[in-house]
C-alpha cells in the first residue's frame, strides 16, 4: 500500500473536528504524533499494521493539520488531548483501542491509559517514557536543572518562539529533523543561548539522511506554512497546568499491557535522569512487555527505524 492510497475522513470529538488516516481492517491501534509533526510520520506503520491485519488510524492531533486549532491556550490541556482520543475511538465505533504515541503524542498516550484503563487494550511510548508526577512543578524543576535557556521554557511566552519558528518554515523543517536525528554529528542540548533562537546552530545537510526525502519535507513544510506553529506550542504552555491537573493520580500506574522504543541518540534518553528513568520504567508500568533501546537511532524513531519500530509494534499487538 502507497501513502497516497491510505484513507483520510474527519471526525468531531471533544468539541472539535479532528482528521485522520487510516489504513486496513481489524483491532484499532490509534497512532499520535509529536512536536512538530502530524499524521504523515506515522506514513510507514499505518501500511505496515494494515498488512499485519489492523485497523490503523492516525490523527493530526488538535493544533496541527487539518484537525481544528483552539486560539485559547488552555485548550490544549492533557485533559482535553485525551478527551480527544477518546472521543476518537467512539466515534470509530469502538470500545477499546491500543494507543501508540511519539514525542508529546506518548504522554497523551500514557495518559490515555492512566485515565481510562479500561478503553485501552495496549498503550505504547516511543522517545518519551511514562513519568511519574512530580512533587514539584516541571517548569521550576526544569529551570532549577537545565536553567532558563532551556528550550521548553523559551517555548513558554506566546508568540516568541512561532516567529522563530515561521520565519522559513522549509529551514525549520529541515533543521529540526536533522538535528534531533540519529544522523547528525551530535546530541543536541536542546538549549537556547540569550539572543538567539531556537534554530541557532543546527546544521542543515548537504544531502538529507535516507529515511527523509524531499518530498516529505514539502509535505511537512506545506502544513505548517498554512498552520502556523502556535497550535503546537500551546501543548508545552500547558505543562504546568497539566501537572496541577493530575494531582489525583498522584503516585499512580499504568495499568495496561504496555511497550516502550527509544534511540540511544535520542536527546531524550540524555536528559538528566532520563536513562535511570527508562531502565526502571517497569516500577511505573508493571505490565512492560517490551523495553528497547535502538543503537544509533535519534528521536524520529517511527521514521528512522521505520522496518525494527514496526516488528516491535506487530510482535505487541499481537501478544494482546
Amino acid at each position: 500500500m502507497r501513502v497516497a492510497d491510505l484513507q483520510h475522513r474527519f471526525v468531531d470529538t471533544n468539541g472539535i473536528r479532528m482528521h485522520a488516516v487510516e489504513a486496513g481492517v481489524g483491532p484499532l491501534v490509534v497512532l499520535l504524533h509529536g512536536f512538530p509533526e502530524s499524521w504523515f510520520s506515522w506514513r510507514h506503520q499505518l501500511t505496515a499494521l494494515a498488512a499485519a491485519g489492523f485497523h490503523a488510524v492516525a490523527p493530526d492531533q488538535r493544533g496541527y493539520g487539518q484537525t481544528d486549532r483552539p486560539a485559547a491556550i488552555d485548550a490544549y490541556s492533557i485533559f482535553h488531548l485525551v478527551g480527544d482520543v477518546i472521543g476518537l475511538v467512539d466515534a470509530l465505533g469502538e470500545d477499546q483501542a491500543v494507543v501508540v504515541g511519539h514525542d508529546w503524542g506518548a504522554p497523551v498516550a500514557w495518559h490515555t491509559a492512566l485515565f481510562r484503563p479500561e478503553r485501552l487494550r495496549g498503550v505504547v511510548g516511543l522517545s518519551v517514557p511514562f513519568r511519574p508526577r512530580g512533587q514539584r512543578a516541571p517548569l521550576a524543576a526544569l529551570r532549577a536543572a537545565l536553567g532558563d535557556g532551556f528550550y521548553q521554557l523559551y517555548f513558554q511566552t506566546p508568540g516568541v518562539a512561532e516567529a522563530d519558528l515561521e520565519r522559513d518554515v522549509r529551514d525549520t523543517v529541515r533543521r529540526v529533523l536533522y538535528r534531533a536525528s540519529g544522523d547528525s554529528p551530535s546530541i543536541p542540548d536542546m538549549l537556547v543561548r540569550p539572543g538567539q533562537g531556537f534554530l541557532a546552530g543546527g546544521l542543515i545537510p548537504d544531502r538529507l539522511p535516507d529515511w527523509i526525502d524531499a518530498a516529505d519535507v514539502d509535505f511537512y513544510t506545506g502544513e505548517f506554512e498554512r498552520t502556523g506553529f502556535a497550535g503546537g506550542l500551546n501543548w508545552y504552555r500547558n505543562i504546568d497546568r497539566n501537572w496541577e491537573l493530575t494531582a489525583p493520580w498522584q503516585g499512580a500506574t499504568v495499568a495496561p499491557p504496555a511497550a516502550y522504543m527509544v534511540g540511544d541518540r535520542d536527546v531524550v534518553y540524555h536528559f538528566p535522569g532520563g536513562q535511570a528513568l527508562i531502565a526502571n520504567l517497569n516500577a511505573y508500568v508493571p505490565r512492560l512487555r517490551h523495553n528497547v533501546v535502538l543503537k544509533g537511532c535519534g528521536h524520529w524513531i517511527q521514521q528512522e527505524r521505520a522496518a525494527e519500530v514496526n516488528q516491535v509494534l506487530i510482535e505487541f499487538l499481537r501478544s494482546l
